[in-house]
């Protein structure tokens, strides 16, 4: 029989780890005020996160990013010279953005085939980064940026900004300043911070005006908001402190990219002459 040699094997002796999980009975109850992962619900509490630039060798700039069991990859393209179109501005660069979901990325299997949630991403992708790029200085360029979610387990278009600004940033594109982003998800008088998956979709049974999420993405040094995104049925006064939560969610993620960033270029930077 002829091997197959486009297909990974796995080993001759496996389980699956749903095995090895624990059922919901033998798992201990979460403690008063707090959530299943032991964040604390109503404040800042952010997941742990792990940034890298520079995986992909291939791109000009790229940056992989986990928080909590969400895992994102960024490459970014160019800049490369554009075709000439009427309806284009060719005293400026243009931003592309694609952000697309693995079909092993969520517990519905999807496919590779760009679906509408995929379209809205990207759009709303492109509008958060699109006012921190300096796109005056490449005219008659396109810069592309391409997002890869390889495990979605919440606030996956939050960390995607974070993921596709830093990747900008490590291709050595001229920005006014780093993008970051941070979700909220409003559960009637209660809020939480980076939902996971299941807090997210925890809205669509429940009831009340304060029923949704909210995206923020933030550009720390100018402190001026570039993108802003919600779901669902809040108030208003419900809306304003939903942003101040996420705008302090973006400065606890802050020191985490700066460090990112100043071990890559110092990775990147020639050693020095002796003299």
């Amino acid at each position: 029989m002829p091997t197959d040699t486009k297909r990974v094997r796995g080993p001759d002796v496996s389980r699956s780890p749903g095995v090895f999980a624990l059922s919901p009975a033998d798992a201990a109850p979460p403690a008063a005020g707090s959530r299943p992962d032991g964040r604390q619900r109503d404040q800042v509490d952010v997941r742990p996160v792990f940034v890298r630039c520079g995986p992909v060798s291939q791109a000009e700039g790229s940056a992989y990013m986990e928080a909590g069991g969400t895992k994102l990859l960024c490459c970014v393209y160019g800049p490369r010279e554009t075709e000439r179109r009427d309806d284009t501005d060719m005293t400026r660069g243009r931003l592309t953005t694609d952000m697309r979901f693995a079909p092993f990325s969520c517990p519905e299997r999807g496919s590779w085939i760009q679906g509408s949630q995929d379209k809205d991403f990207s759009l709303m992708l492109q509008e958060s980064l699109q006012p921190a790029v300096r796109l005056q200085k490449y005219p008659r360029s396109q810069i592309e940026v391409n997002v890869m979610v390889l495990e979605n387990s919440g606030s996956v278009l939050a960390h995607a900004i974070t993921c596709a600004s830093l990747a900008l940033a490590d291709a050595g594109i001229e920005m006014y300043d780093v993008v970051l982003g941070c979700s909220m998800h409003q559960d009637g008088a209660s809020f939480v911070v980076d939902p996971t998956y299941v807090e997210e979709n925890s809205h669509i049974s429940g009831s009340g005006d304060n029923q949704g999420g909210l995206t923020v993405a933030f550009l720390p040094s100018l402190n001026q908001i570039s993108g802003l995104q919600s779901d669902g049925e809040m108030a208003e006064e419900t809306l304003t402190a939903g942003i101040r939560t996420c705008i302090e969610g973006c400065y606890k993620l802050y020191p985490v990219i700066q460090q990112a960033l100043v071990k890559a270029v110092r990775k990147a930077a020639p050693p020095p002459s002796e003299s």
